[in-house]
């Protein structure tokens, strides 16, 4: 996904766009398997927010883990600027990263697949940019809905660390929060690769499988 600026500093909260006080537009229903985007959800689905890089591409990477992903979103999380638009976003001067809303039912599909998925499809090493992206909204980021969530990801972010470690690449830079506000993204980047299947993706993994279920996991 393109970009208006290259910021690759957070701003100062003091400093942040305004933003609005009611949201974006955004679609209806998910494109793919046609559910509610913005809920009601079945009783006993999980949430998390995952930031990867540019988020038509992150979004597709969780949908079509298929049985066990109730929907997908993208969407804008971990910043300052209320109700922002992507504009806003691509100037770098609202904080916030470009995430995918992942639903999910755990009873099928557990956490872990999840993170599993989101270490290996993209390269977590590489700060405020990922690839040719680059900005604030392009950093790596698990935004976590449990204290159980966040335990799992922070082990799962030490064995994948060894793991990179051990084939010669840098540190993991992915940041690790409780789930801040999310706010949908409007209605055209909703399941993008799917309305335009030879779109613009900019994922690229670093080859190394992440360890989970090797001593990791649920």
């Amino acid at each position: 996904m393109f970009f208006m600026r290259k910021k690759a500093e957070m701003p100062a909260k003091a400093s942040a766009l305004p933003g609005r006080p009611n949201p974006v537009a955004t679609a209806g229903n998910h494109v793919v398997n046609g559910r509610a985007l913005t809920g009601p959800l079945p009783e006993g689905m999980q949430e998390v927010l995952f930031g990867m890089g540019c988020f038509w591409g992150a979004e597709r990477k969780f949908w079509q883990m298929g049985e066990g992903i109730w929907v997908t979103a993208a969407g804008y999380a971990a910043g300052y600027t209320p109700n922002p638009t992507y504009e806003e976003v691509c100037s770098g001067l609202t904080g916030h990263n470009e995430v995918v809303r992942v639903v999910f039912d755990p009873a099928v599909l557990p956490f872990a697949e999840l993170l599993r998925t989101f270490w290996e499809s993209h390269d977590p090493t590489q700060g405020m940019r990922q690839g040719n992206d680059v900005g604030t909204q392009y950093r790596s980021g698990i935004y976590t809905t449990s204290e159980a969530q966040r335990t799992e990801a922070e082990a799962s972010r030490k064995a994948y660390a060894a793991a990179l470690a051990a084939r010669g690449l840098g540190p993991i830079t992915t940041e690790i929060i409780e789930a801040p506000e999310f706010y949908f993204a409007e209605t055209y980047h909703q399941q993008y690769l799917a309305r335009n299947p030879s779109g613009y993706c900019g994922l690229g993994g670093t080859g190394v499988s992440c360890p989970i279920g090797t001593g990791v996991g649920a």
